[in-house]
């Protein structure tokens, strides 16, 4: 957004609404500020004015706003008063009807949390990420090499879906041939059911999410008749802490692999992307040096902020900051207001590709949630890199990108792009 004369008059107008409104009718977590990028200018007002802010009415219900930096940190590490557990509403500022909420290692407190997490780990050490590296190499390469010239195409669907989607059906050991399946699944995952939405209500929700679990079943029974294998649903099919899971903790665990391998990365390799686009200066200076990719890709990383909160619930009276949360309050850790926040980050509105420390940031959150797999996806993120720097000299964004209306996936719904032919 920053960068011309009529988005700088854009900004200009939204910081003054912003600026206008009382603190008492911001409502952050609203979708729309989301799908329509406008939401920047509210958080910059809460960090420095109100870091912890109570929002009484909402399409989500009240919910407390955690703004800053170093403020997320210490609510991500206080398991003993935030917890995650899905019984009391999980991890995202949706509350889900009791009755459909399932389980997952990410939404579960200590001690419980760490056996399951440990199962699937192994899928992320150094050795097997070796090994992986490979396979994103080749299909990397295929999938560039397949893209057409001089003419205008989607880069969320072609790139960013494809290679993601590719890559979970190898972590899954999944049917090749239904591959998107997973990318629907990720996307029904997250929605939020309306009259343009994915699906038009809950119960459509439910239903592909039950489709999703019977299909994996099916794919369970395989894996535990085998020996154990190195994917992920063998590992947890074996794992004494994940083969006894019951049907919600499965599915529930399941569209936490699915997300976290898709959601994630898919939108940082389409913001990558955009985020060259505008700012020309650094394309150019990734085009002449590529060995900064090691600092490009968590840099990346902090300015999409693909997931852009995660919530916990209070599990007694506590103050915080001079405010007084309740037992059962929703505490929302806004990471995309922590990676601007000027206190935690130099120049945190600016992208620079060669940051001092581009690992400061909370993308993946932090402590014992901290995501599993980041490792796995700076490495695609980096690998697809290298292979777009080795063939085209230029990729043109041509248009505006579609955002994802959801105010915890933080996402490109669609890019278009050209390459010179």
């Amino acid at each position: 957004m920053h960068g011309t004369i009529e988005s700088a008059a854009k900004l200009d107008a939204l910081r003054e609404r912003a600026n206008s409104l009382p603190l008492e009718q911001y409502d952050p977590g609203d979708p729309e500020l989301f799908r329509t990028d406008t939401f920047w200018p509210y958080f910059d007002r809460l960090r420095r004015e109100d870091p912890v802010h109570y929002c009484k009415d909402s399409m989500f219900g009240p919910y407390w706003s955690v703004t800053r930096y170093n403020d997320i940190m210490e609510i991500e590490t206080n398991h003993a008063v935030f917890s995650s557990a899905s019984s009391l509403g999980g991890i995202t500022i949706r509350d889900i009807d009791p009755d459909l909420r399932r389980e997952s290692f990410i939404s579960m407190d200590p001690p419980r949390h760490a056996a399951q997490r440990k199962t699937v780990a192994p899928m992320f050490t150094p050795t097997h990420l070796d090994n992986l590296a490979l396979n994103i190499r080749k299909r990397s390469a295929e999938c560039l090499d397949n893209l057409p010239r001089g003419e205008v195409f989607d880069w969320v669907d072609r790139v960013s879906i494809e290679l993601t989607t590719q890559m979970l059906a190898v972590l899954f050991d999944f049917p090749w041939e239904d591959r998107r399946k997973l990318t629907r699944w990720s996307d029904i995952a997250t929605t939020i059911p309306g009259p343009d939405g994915l699906v038009a209500t809950e119960d459509e929700r439910q239903a592909e999410l039950t489709e999703c679990a019977g299909y994996f079943a099916r794919l369970w029974k395989e894996r535990i008749a085998q020996p154990p294998k190195s994917d992920l649903l063998s590992m947890m099919a074996h794992g004494a802490a994940t083969r006894d899971m019951d049907a919600k903790n499965f599915l529930g665990n399941l569209v936490l692999l699915i997300v976290g391998g898709n959601d994630t990365t898919r939108n940082t390799m389409s913001g990558s992307l955009h985020a060259l686009s505008q700012h020309p200066e650094q394309y150019r200076k990734l085009r002449e040096n590529p060995a900064l990719l090691d600092s490009f890709v968590p840099e990346v990383i902090r300015w999409q902020t693909p997931l852009a909160h995660m919530r916990r619930t209070a599990l007694a009276d506590f103050e915080f900051r001079g405010k007084e949360i309740k037992k059962g309050d929703k505490v929302v850790m806004w990471y995309v207001s922590g990676n601007r926040d000027e206190e935690a980050i130099e120049k945190p509105y600016d992208f620079i590709i060669d940051r001092a420390r581009p690992r400061t940031h909370l993308s993946f959150g932090f402590g014992i949630h901290r995501c599993v797999g980041l490792r796995l996806a700076e490495l695609q993120l980096k690998i697809i890199w290298e292979e777009i720097l080795k063939r085209f000299d230029h990729i043109d964004v041509v248009g505006e990108p579609k955002r994802v209306y959801s105010s915890f996936v933080k996402g490109l719904e669609e890019l278009p792009v050209k390459i010179a032919a």
